[in-house]
């Protein structure tokens, strides 16, 4: 059985990811509340990768290292700043370093689609990534990461995975697709940027992680988009909300302002982690089934 670690275990996609190796590999996890994981087949590690820590109470020895972390405090720069910058690239490469000395086979890196900027056109992993000056903080140490963990392919097989608008029951409220359901069950306006607003092509969870885990697998180091099958503009996507919720979405357009598309072509994925499933109609009456009013309203 594989020993593998895992950061980010109790966010969206941590928690699937978990459930589906739990009973295949010998899970250790680094969390900063033990209280918010159910440590049923897993071992829990207490780590806040937003402070100073050690990798001294890690196992001495793993196959791989699965890092989804992210800081909660991503909108808030410059408040947040330092926050930001120990969890997504200081972290980063301590667990880099902690995955090379314990003979990792493999590490896994959770990156973001949002890297690329915005186009007309679906991005590709081959193409050049400029630190340009508006991409912002969050996005920059995202950046930075994947710079500091393409030098550890010589060590092991470092997979970046570059998720593109992941979604799906127990998501953050201030997310893009819990956002957008709260406008329209509260029949809040929807500003579309043009006539239909920006396009995308947003992930269901369980696709996310069924990627992560096949990630596992692979034998050579690769930078590999994870988008979902559909490109939809935001007024489709306010529109299946809609008939999710059977209420009628409020759009506001404003025609003065260009859309800016975040697209992530997917073929890279398709052809080495396998085709992702869930179509947003499916996916969107998922999430609204299993919505929990408590926790929606609730940033959790």
């Amino acid at each position: 059985m594989e020993r593998c670690l895992i950061t980010g275990g109790t966010g969206l996609i941590g928690r699937h990811v978990i459930a589906l190796l739990r009973k295949k590999c010998e899970l250790y996890t680094l969390v900063k509340d033990p209280a918010n994981v159910t440590s049923d087949g897993i071992r829990i590690i207490r780590c806040d990768l937003a402070r100073e820590w050690s990798s001294e109470r890690f196992p001495p020895v793993v196959d791989a290292v699965i890092n989804l972390a992210q800081s909660e405090h991503f909108r808030e720069f410059p408040a947040f700043a330092q926050h930001i910058l120990n969890v997504n690239t200081i972290s980063t490469l301590k667990l880099l370093e902690f995955a090379r000395k314990a003979k990792a086979k493999a590490f896994i890196l959770a990156s973001s689609g949002g890297i690329y900027g915005h186009g007309e056109e679906g991005f590709s992993e081959d193409q050049a990534i400029p630190a340009k000056d508006d991409l912002g903080f969050y996005l920059g140490t995202k950046l930075c990461a994947e710079v500091l963990a393409e030098n550890y392919t010589p060590y092991m097989n470092v997979i970046i995975l570059r998720f593109f608008f992941v979604y799906g029951p127990g998501q953050r409220a201030t997310m893009l697709i819990p956002r957008l359901t709260k406008a329209v069950k509260e029949q809040q306006p929807i500003i579309l940027h043009g006539k239909d607003g920006l396009r995308i092509n947003p992930t269901y969870v369980t696709d996310a992680a069924s990627a992560v885990c096949r990630s596992l697998q692979l034998t050579e180091s690769h930078k590999i988009n994870i988008g979902g099958p559909e490109v939809l503009s935001l007024r489709q996507i306010g529109q299946q909300i809609g008939e999710a919720l059977h209420k009628e979405p409020v759009f506001e357009v404003n025609e003065h302002i260009s859309p800016h598309h975040l697209i992530g072509d997917i073929k890279k994925m398709v052809h080495f982690l396998g085709q992702p499933s869930v179509k947003f109609k499916e996916g969107i009456e998922k999430y609204v089934k299993e919505l929990d009013e408590e926790r929606y309203y609730r940033d959790v």
